[in-house]
């Protein structure tokens, strides 16, 4: 059974940005484990990989605090010498600190009780804290002072110190969706494709989809199409490598039209398209492609006539 080729102890005072880190790291493709009793680390490092973990060995980060049943930072540091000359592991610490005054005024400023000084003022909690981590700070080959630091500054901070490659690469998503059955969730952006001329008028194009050849030059041949699409593009080049530096794990760009199976279709493939031949890596999702268009609702354009009817997609 493999064991992790690198751990990470992840320790420091309470309010400094731990559990920051711990998600970032998860985030990364680390093991995460949090307050987990030291002296049950043995049994984890020989329990088996956890459901969908990568085939390579997996690195490991183990968050430790002064809540921490059992902690001694005595022991700690014994059973990391211990790991590192029996077992050859490569056992680094990280210890996340800030100043007193910070500490107190995030507690301060989040209403919550310092562990370590339930009915005192947080500034007590603070010093005891800090005399019972001074030996693992001491220690620590990774120190980090989150005084100054935002939320997503630490994060960046932790992606370029322990996420090689893997820090620049979010998981993109194209998807198209139909109007008719609710914007989705999970979108960070969202494009709506309904100005452009529909193929669901045209009885010959109704029953395929933007991804059929006719279908798409049906929607290309809209004078609008070009300068739209161009300019989506233009947007995404410029948003993207923004939102990858903001340390945004995964980002969803959802194209909606009214059925969802023609226009988002389209749009969604073709930037996704597009995005590949600049680099990028997207994922493409039709979230209503199979879905029957019953419930989609749009005006027919004027016929000449004056009339223009509504009638059920």
């Amino acid at each position: 059974m493999s064991r992790p080729t690198r751990i990470l102890l992840v320790t420091g005072l309470s309010g400094a940005g731990r559990t920051t880190v711990l998600k970032t790291l998860e985030d990364l493709g680390w093991e995460a484990v949090d307050n987990l009793p030291i002296s049950l680390l043995d049994r984890l490092l020989s329990s088996p990989t956890p459901q969908g973990a990568p085939d390579e060995d997996q690195p490991l980060a183990i968050g430790i605090d002064s809540r921490t049943r059992g902690f001694d930072a005595q022991s700690i540091l014994r059973r990391v010498a211990r790991l590192r000359e029996d077992q050859q592991q490569q056992v680094e610490i990280l210890f996340v600190d800030a100043a007193d005054a910070v500490l107190a005024q995030r507690f301060s400023a989040t209403r919550r009780r310092h562990p370590l000084a339930i009915d005192r003022p947080a500034e007590d909690g603070i010093a005891s804290e800090r005399e019972l981590l001074g030996r693992l700070r001491d220690a620590a080959e990774h120190l980090i002072d989150t005084s100054d630091l935002t939320t997503n500054a630490l994060q960046q901070d932790i992606r370029r110190r322990f996420g090689g490659e893997q820090a620049v690469d979010p998981t993109l998503v194209i998807s198209s969706f139909s109007y008719a059955r609710g914007l989705p969730r999970d979108a960070d952006l969202v494009l709506d494709m309904r100005f452009l001329r529909n193929p669901h008028w045209d009885e010959t194009l109704r029953p395929g989809t933007g991804m059929d050849a006719d279908v798409s030059a049906y929607i290309a041949a809209d004078p609008a199409y070009g300068p739209a699409l161009d300019g989506i593009e233009q947007l995404l080049l410029l948003l993207l490598p923004r939102y990858e530096r903001e340390g945004k794990s995964y980002i969803t760009i959802a194209f909606g039209c009214t059925g969802g199976r023609h226009r988002s279709v389209h749009a969604a493939e073709t930037i996704a398209k597009r995005l590949r031949t600049a680099g990028f890596s997207p994922t493409i999702a039709h979230r209503d492609l199979a879905q029957e268009q019953s419930g989609a609702r749009e005006r027919k354009p004027d016929d000449g006539t004056g009339a223009i009817v509504t009638v059920g997609k």
